[in-house]
Order: C-alpha cells, then sequence, then structure tokens
C-alpha cells in the first residue's frame, strides 16, 4: 500500500530551501491530495480545468493551485477563477485570451512560459529560440505577467539524459532576466517530475513537479 505522507516527507527531507514541490495531482482524489498537504505540501499541479473545478472544492485552505496541462481557450475564464498560476503559457493568442478574460475580472494574472526544450513536434511549448519574441510581445499585455520559465523536456530512459534541456532552459532563463520588460520577471524556473527533478534541481529548478513519487503508479 502507498503511504502517501511518508513519501512526501521523504521527498521534502532531500528538496533545498527555496524549492517548490507542486505536487502533480492528475487522476488522484482529493483524499490522496489532502494526504500530501498534511505533509507540508503547498503547492498542487492540476492538467485538466473540469477536474480540478471538482476536486479543489474538497481540497484543504490555504494551498496554491497551479495549472500545468494544455489550456483550452474556453476553459480561460474558470481556469483564472480556481487557479493562482497558469504554467503552460507558450503562444501569443493563448497569452492575449487570458490577458482579456483577467481584464474583465480587474486582475493581473501570473503565468510562466511552458519552453519546449526537446524541440519536439509533437508537445506544446514555444521554441527555444522563439521565447524572447514572444515575452517582448506578452509584455504589452496589462493584465498578465510573466513570472518564469517552465519546461517538460523529452521522455528519457535515465534521468542524466535529460540534463542538457533543462541546462538549455536555465541558460534561457538567466538570459531572459536581463531583459527590461514591463510585466516580465524572471523569478520561478519550473522544471523536473518524478524521475528527473534531481537533476532539475541541480540544474536551477526552484519548482518541480512531482506526482508518481508521491502517490504512486496512476491506477
Amino acid at each position: 500500500m502507498i503511504d502517501i505522507r511518508e513519501n512526501t516527507e521523504k521527498i521534502m527531507r532531500s528538496v533545498p530551501d527555496g524549492v517548490l514541490v507542486v505536487a502533480a495531482t492528475k487522476k488522484r482524489s482529493a483524499k490522496e491530495i489532502n494526504e500530501a498537504i498534511k505533509s507540508v505540501i503547498t503547492a498542487v499541479g492540476e492538467n485538466y480545468v473540469q477536474e480540478a473545478e471538482t476536486k479543489f472544492k474538497e481540497l484543504q485552505q490555504g494551498v496554491k493551485r497551479h495549472f500545468i496541462g494544455h489550456l483550452q481557450r474556453n476553459k480561460i475564464n474558470k481556469a483564472l477563477d480556481i487557479f493562482d498560476t497558469i504554467e503552460t503559457v507558450d503562444r501569443l493568442s493563448l497569452a492575449r485570451a487570458i490577458d482579456k478574460s483577467a481584464g474583465k475580472k480587474g486582475i493581473v494574472f501570473p503565468v510562466l512560459v511552458e519552453v519546449n526544450s526537446g524541440r519536439e513536434p509533437q508537445k506544446s511549448g514555444v521554441m527555444p529560440e522563439d521565447a524572447e519574441k514572444l515575452l517582448q510581445d506578452i509584455a504589452c499585455l496589462k493584465n498578465i505577467k510573466v513570472e518564469g520559465l517552465m519546461t517538460m523536456g523529452p521522455l528519457v530512459d535515465k534521468a542524466e539524459d535529460i540534463r542538457s534541456f533543462f541546462r538549455l532552459t536555465k541558460e534561457l532563463f538567466d538570459k531572459l532576466k536581463d531583459t527590461k520588460l514591463p510585466n516580465i520577471r524572471m523569478k520561478y524556473l519550473s522544471m523536473g517530475m518524478s524521475d528527473t527533478w534531481r537533476v532539475a534541481i541541480e540544474e536551477g529548478a526552484n519548482i518541480v513537479r512531482i506526482g508518481t513519487a508521491i502517490f504512486g503508479p496512476r491506477r
């Protein structure tokens, strides 16, 4: 039987100060998620707005809520109501739609820009060479603010094989830090999951998204 609290506490003991662990909770029950929250998890990440809306009503209060999936345009309004951050902005049309929705609500909404560090055509994310131009375009929007970058990286057999993709994203993050653009502040670098979070932290991540290592394999 999976001991969620023991798994979580073991991970938290290994994570350096200043690194936020986002529990990736896709297909996990509210009961499972609350077990992780009891073990000092302070942020959860969901892939689907509809699933999140149902589960979030049952979660303990005070936990930050990150959207970490592919966001559909027709779900933006609801996403802004139930999430604190969207980590997966990868194109100007999506940023504009978030900006428009946030403007109607009278808020400035924080996001991360998702980078396709592996340049995989089947995956979401702006290509690394196009990231700076995307940030320049987003900087013109008044109701959205970019707080950093996120990357998935390609699937790998060994954690070490993903290091170069994380390193590329960190180099881009550092370069963009020096860009003096309004509404752009490089604070957060979200990289790494259950099999790769240690390498991600070594390469500079200050947000890691961990699901299986906390909750066990999805049924």
